[in-house]
């Protein structure tokens, strides 16, 4: 069996990825990688099981009111589900299957453990407040999981209908210009467009989104890792009184989030707009 070095570990890395798990996981979870790599022969669906099992840990240390270990499983939880992904990069062993086991049991873990942290505090305080905090919480988290991917299939359709398009009009523009040829032999030249220049916002984002690209930082500060972190990890260790509170601001700011991306997405669609020539369910189904 071959031995992996920690740089193979590294290697498998995400090229950008959320703060949280840049400077909270990752640390962990390559030493933890190259640990199972060299020492055991778990497989990433093995992995993604044992993630799934301390997510359920932790909904129940939640729903006993144990809210320090069950901060402390559920961020162990994370970090197994981090390692499935970089050991199926690493020995070439992913599969589809393995990819929907993953995404169902984040979905299940997400669920499993608002019903939990809702629970153990109502039945302490009788509180409906938590209830709707849970409710809450899984339904935003829903959103984000639902939209994104269909947010995906959209992007796709258009870039590909654009590419299409752009591909019928460069083999017609060369056919005209094939039987001009003939009649017409003056010599075109192309002079490259300039581009109007940058603003000073605009060249100050850009150099903000470069230095976080050279960390592996993701240009959206607030993503559902971000928002899963501070529900049920970084609310439970501050006690009961900031659980309310944190879900309710991590909520509004992943809302804020989805709704700046379905606007690029929107423009992005604007800018690549292709006529339709038929049906488009399909891109949703």
């Amino acid at each position: 069996m071959r031995t992996y070095s920690l740089d193979d570990v590294y290697a498998t890395r995400k090229r950008r990825d959320s703060w949280w798990t840049v400077y909270f996981v990752d640390p962990v979870a390559c030493r933890a990688a190259l640990l199972v790599a060299n020492r055991t022969r778990l497989t990433p669906n093995q992995l993604t099981v044992l993630s799934l099992v301390l997510g359920m840990v932790s909904a129940t240390f939640l729903a006993m009111d144990r809210l320090a270990a069950g901060a402390a499983m559920f961020y162990l939880s994370f970090m197994v589900d981090c390692l499935d992904g970089k050991i199926a990069r690493l020995k070439g062993s992913g599969t589809p299957f393995g990819l929907w086991l993953d995404y169902l049991g984040d979905r299940i873990r997400v669920v499993f453990c608002a019903a939990g942290l809702a629970y153990g505090q109502y039945a302490i305080t009788g509180d409906v407040g938590y209830v709707v905090m849970g409710a809450a919480v899984a339904v935003v988290d829903l959103i984000r999981y639902v939209n994104a991917p269909q947010m995906r299939r959209v992007r796709e359709t258009v870039r590909a209908e654009a590419e299409a398009e752009t591909g019928a009009e460069a083999e017609t523009e060369a056919d005209a210009d094939g039987a001009g040829q003939a009649e017409d032999d003056e010599v075109e030249v192309w002079v490259p467009r300039q581009r109007p220049p940058l603003s000073r916002r605009r060249r100050l984002t850009r150099r903000i989104n470069k230095a976080m690209a050279r960390r592996r930082i993701r240009s959206h500060l607030i993503s559902g890792i971000e928002f899963h972190a501070a529900v049920f990890v970084v609310a439970p260790l501050l006690g009961p009184v900031a659980l309310i509170p944190i879900s309710a601001v991590a909520s509004v700011l992943l809302l804020a989030n989805e709704v700046v991306l379905v606007r690029r997405m929107w423009l992005f669609i604007r800018k690549h707009r292709v006529p339709s020539k038929g049906s488009r369910e399909h891109v949703l189904v």
